[in-house]
């Protein structure tokens, strides 16, 4: 029966992200329609197949490991998940139309300093870190919890964020609107 419903909430989570990308693929369509450009494209595609992975591997492990679930884990593990889905939707309710996941800058809409930005620079990927270890750890999927922190780890500090970084530094000053992504 468990590994039923941590499958139901792996399909679950594939089913949010697909929500998440249809709304984002309308807020890029506005973005480059107010003459946003991207920044970033060559590092997206792993950031897909990853997530994707993630999804995929927390099944498969459990399945043919026949992992268990450990309440005193898996509980607390629950718990960060659900967490780290309130500050995911706390960053896109705060971003609005400005929100994606890819990197796009809109000229004129500068930096949004409020929400959780008021103490975060990438809320959003505090929230992406904690669900990658937090959603295989539900069900003890430990190797798929640390082989996706590690890889994460990488394209995170590699490559998404000091892209994002620079494409947030090429935006001109502006009143206290936007952010970009």
């Amino acid at each position: 029966m468990a590994v039923i419903l941590y499958s139901a909430l792996i399909l679950a989570t594939g089913a949010e992200r697909i929500v998440e990308l249809v709304l984002s693929t309308r807020n890029a369509r506005k973005a480059f329609s107010l003459g946003g450009v991207e920044y970033g494209r060559g590092h997206f595609p792993w950031l897909v197949a990853l997530h994707t992975g993630l999804l995929v591997a927390c099944i498969i492990e459990v399945l043919v490991t026949d992992r268990p679930f450990l309440p005193l884990l898996g509980w607390p593990m629950l718990a960060l998940v659900v967490a780290s889905q309130a500050l995911r939707y706390w960053c896109i309710a705060t971003l609005g139309s400005q929100w994606n996941t890819r990197v796009i800058v809109v000229q004129g809409l500068g930096l949004v300093t409020r929400g959780p930005y008021r103490w975060l620079r990438h809320p959003n990927y505090l929230a992406v870190v904690v669900e990658g270890f937090a959603l295989p750890l539900v069900h003890t999927a430990w190797i798929t919890a640390l082989v996706f922190t590690v890889l994460n780890a990488v394209l995170l500090l590699g490559f998404r964020i000091p892209t994002e970084n620079r494409a947030l530094a090429s935006l001109q000053p502006a009143g206290p609107r936007g952010r970009s992504t």
